[in-house]
C-alpha cells in the first residue's frame, strides 16, 4: 500500500486498473486521483463531517471513495462503468475494513440513476464532458443535498462560479444560482491523475439556498435563460422573442419585471431571471 493509511497512491491505481481489466476511457472522462493529500484536500474543502451520508459520483477506483470513509462518512457512490462498480466495495474491504459497511454502491449512470436514501453532501470528480448536466440533476432530484464540493474541468468551474457581467457568465451560472451560491475553492494539479489529463481542474464549492420557487417557476426561468444565451449578443428583447411569443411579449415581460429590454442575458442575476419568470 503506497497510499498511506488505507489510501490509494500511484501504484495501487495501476495495479487495480490491471486487475480490473480497466484502461481509462475519455468516452467517459475517467481520469483517476492517485495522491492522498489531494484526496484528503478535497474531503477537508467539502466539510465532510462523521456519520454523514455523502453522495459520490464517479468514485472509480474508490481513491475519494476511501478519503470520505476514512473522514467517517458513509457513502453512496454512483458509477456507470460495471466493472469498477463491482471492485469498489472490495476495495474498500481490503484497504479500510472497519469502514467498508458505510458504502453503498450503486450502478448506472448519475444522469438518471435513482439515487437512495437522503444524501446531505455532493462530493464528486464529475467527468469532464457532463458535469454540468449531473450536478444540475442532482440537485434538482435531490433537495436533501445542502452542500458539497466537486472536481471539475477549469472552465467549467469557472462558468459555474461566475458572476453576472464575466465574460464566462452564462447558462451554467445562472442555472447552478437558482439552487444556491457557488465558489472556487483551488487548483488541482495535472499530476495528480492517471493518466494525466489534457486541462486544468478546480474546486467547486456549493451550498444550497433557500428555494426560488416552484418546479413551473423553475422550468420557465430555464426556458428563458436557455433562450437568452442562445443569442447572447442580441438584446433581451429579441433574444427571448422567439421563446415568448415575439419582441413585443418580450419586451412586456422584461418591463413587467423591472428589466430594461436594452439589457444582454449576462448583465442579469438570478434575482432578475426569477423577477422574469414571475412576471
Amino acid at each position: 500500500m503506497d497510499g498511506g493509511e488505507g489510501l490509494l497512491g500511484a501504484g495501487d491505481v495501476r495495479r487495480l486498473a490491471a486487475a480490473l481489466g480497466v484502461a481509462p476511457t475519455k468516452t467517459l472522462g475517467q481520469n483517476f486521483v492517485h495522491d492522498a493529500n489531494t484526496v484528503r484536500r478535497i474531503v477537508r474543502v467539502a466539510g465532510v463531517r462523521p456519520g454523514e451520508r455523502v453522495l459520490e459520483v464517479g468514485p472509480g477506483l474508490g481513491s475519494l471513495t476511501l478519503g470520505l470513509l476514512e473522514a467517517g462518512a458513509a457513502v453512496t457512490a454512483v458509477e456507470i462503468d460495471p466493472r469498477l462498480a463491482a471492485g469498489l466495495a472490495a476495495t474498500a474491504a481490503e484497504r479500510l475494513p472497519e469502514a467498508a459497511g458505510r458504502l453503498d454502491v450503486v450502478t448506472g449512470d448519475a444522469i438518471r440513476v435513482d439515487v437512495p436514501g437522503v444524501p446531505a453532501r455532493l462530493v464528486a470528480n464529475l467527468p469532464y464532458n457532463v458535469a454540468v448536466p449531473i450536478l444540475l440533476r442532482l440537485l434538482a432530484d435531490l433537495p436533501s443535498l445542502a452542500a458539497g464540493v466537486v472536481m471539475v474541468q477549469a472552465e467549467v468551474g469557472e462558468r459555474l462560479a461566475a458572476d453576472p457581467g464575466s465574460k464566462v457568465y452564462g447558462v451554467p451560472s445562472v442555472k447552478g444560482a437558482w439552487y444556491g451560491r457557488f465558489a472556487l475553492a483551488g487548483t488541482v494539479p495535472r499530476g495528480v491523475f492517471w493518466p494525466v489529463p489534457n486541462v486544468d481542474s478546480v474546486l467547486v464549492r456549493f451550498e444550497r439556498g433557500e428555494p426560488r420557487g416552484d418546479e413551473a417557476l423553475r422550468l420557465k426561468v430555464f426556458r428563458l435563460v436557455d433562450a437568452a444565451f442562445a443569442q447572447r449578443r442580441k438584446t433581451l428583447r429579441q433574444a427571448l422573442a422567439p421563446a415568448v411569443g415575439g419582441p413585443g411579449e418580450a419586451e412586456r415581460l422584461l418591463e413587467g419585471a423591472g428589466i430594461d429590454p436594452s439589457r444582454r442575458g449576462e448583465s442579469l442575476g438570478i434575482d432578475d431571471w426569477v423577477a422574469l419568470g414571475r412576471s
